[in-house]
């Protein structure tokens, strides 16, 4: 797996001069480490083996739930996905969400992240200002399911697109 990390610091804990400065200037979050370090474990295992090939962007933490953003080269599964997701949340005790950046559609990331809830679509709408947002429509009766609360989940999708994005309910 590429991580911006070296791959000896992040197995052995001790970070090199370089590493620790992406730590210490917040490029690299020092939770991040121990994620790097399970997903190197689990990489050696065969079913996990399309992570060799990976690409390791961000791992953000939003009230004790990880999403974890990486970049699958490969053509996998959502379940394959959710497979790494529970041997992610078994290693770090807490709940742990995949999405799999590849794909820079707005929607198909909206619904890895807000899944079980549906997405109906996604509106951009453009502002007098010059800015554009992104509203994802999901149904009212789905919003029980959301993983997180609604603005969390906005800020998440904000970060992993790089685009304002906001989640609207409708009925």
């Amino acid at each position: 797996m590429k991580i911006p990390l070296d791959h000896i610091c992040v197995k052995t804990g001790v970070l090199c001069p370089r590493c620790e400065r992406l730590v210490s200037s917040g490029d690299v979050e020092k939770f991040e480490v121990d994620v790097m370090r399970l997903l190197l474990e689990l990489e050696e295992r065969p079913e996990f083996k399309f992570l060799k090939n990976a690409v390791y962007h961000k791992a953000i933490n939003v009230n004790n739930f990880l999403i974890l953003v990486i970049e699958i080269k490969e053509q996998i599964t959502s379940r394959i996905l959710g497979r790494l997701g529970r041997a992610l949340s078994d290693g770090l005790k807490m709940k742990v969400r995949v999405i799999n950046k590849s794909n820079t559609n707005i929607r198909e990331i909206a619904s890895q992240l807000l899944y079980p809830a549906r997405v109906i679509g996604v509106n951009t709408l453009w502002l007098p200002d010059g800015t554009v947002e992104h509203i994802v429509r999901i149904p009212r009766s789905d919003s029980r399911y959301l993983p997180s609360n609604i603005y969390a989940l906005e800020q998440v999708l904000s970060v992993v697109t790089g685009m304002n994005v906001k989640i609207r309910t409708e009925d």
